[in-house]
């Protein structure tokens, strides 16, 4: 309302309602829906945005629906300018979450595109596993390649050495069970599923993008930031 320059007084002529139901809505009280679309659309964002817990259960199935850019069967089946694309678009924010994601550093084009975006002010986290971790050590055994997943994890280190001299850019190593490798851009996302005993690069991904109402792309934001937050920076 402020950024529209409206009082309640205005808003409430607006929609042909009492003053005081507009003041009751800013307290917290939910309008009725025909009022939430109406409200929505004279501040001119989303009803999603304002009352979130208002919607359906349909409404949040479809907007989540939505999110849903499309789904490749395999990791090797992403084409490689979509990876280098995605990074390369990207305005705000990078994030990487993964345990060792070779195939992002040893690709001097994405390497390139993230170094690019991170000297233009564009702020980049990347999670590595944590090579002395027991979840990266079980992970090579559920792979079938025990001890190699701890040296992939260090290789990784080595290979983003060029990213990890420019300020904004900070690494983390983390402790956790993997259930997904998330790459995030902005408000997109490109969620690599994990199967058990199955690498990486043949599990699905899934390219979000997000959308007012959905709930999916958050999600992985929110679990992204989670594993973060119990991250150890790297020296």
């Amino acid at each position: 309302m402020l950024e529209r320059g409206l009082t309640p007084v205005n808003l409430a002529d607006l929609l042909e309602v009492d003053p005081k139901s507009v003041e009751r809505w800013i307290a917290g009280r939910t309008p009725y829906r025909r009022h939430r679309y109406e409200v929505a659309a004279h501040l001119g964002v989303d009803e999603a945005y304002l009352w979130p817990d208002a919607r359906t259960r349909d409404q949040v199935a479809n907007a989540s629906e939505s999110e849903i850019v499309t789904i490749y069967p395999a990791r090797w089946a992403v084409p490689s300018e979509l990876w280098r694309n995605f990074f390369d678009n990207a305005e705000r924010e990078i994030g990487i979450l993964v345990y060792s994601g070779l195939f992002i550093p040893e690709d001097q084009g994405i390497l390139r595109a993230i170094r690019r975006k991170a000297e233009n002010d564009v702020k980049v986290r990347v999670l590595l596993g944590d090579p002395e971790s027991e979840e990266v050590r079980q992970r090579g055994v559920d792979e079938g390649i025990d001890m190699d997943m701890s040296a992939r994890c260090r290789m990784a280190q080595v290979l983003y050495g060029p990213l990890r001299e420019i300020d904004g850019v900070e690494f983390r190593l983390h402790r956790t069970i993997l259930y997904n490798s998330i790459y995030r851009v902005d408000d997109q996302a490109l969620v690599n599923t994990h199967i058990y005993g199955t690498p990486a690069s043949n599990a699905p991904v899934l390219h979000l993008r997000h959308v007012e109402g959905g709930d999916m792309v958050g999600t992985y934001v929110e679990s992204f930031d989670r594993v973060w937050e119990t991250g150890t920076p790297l020296e």
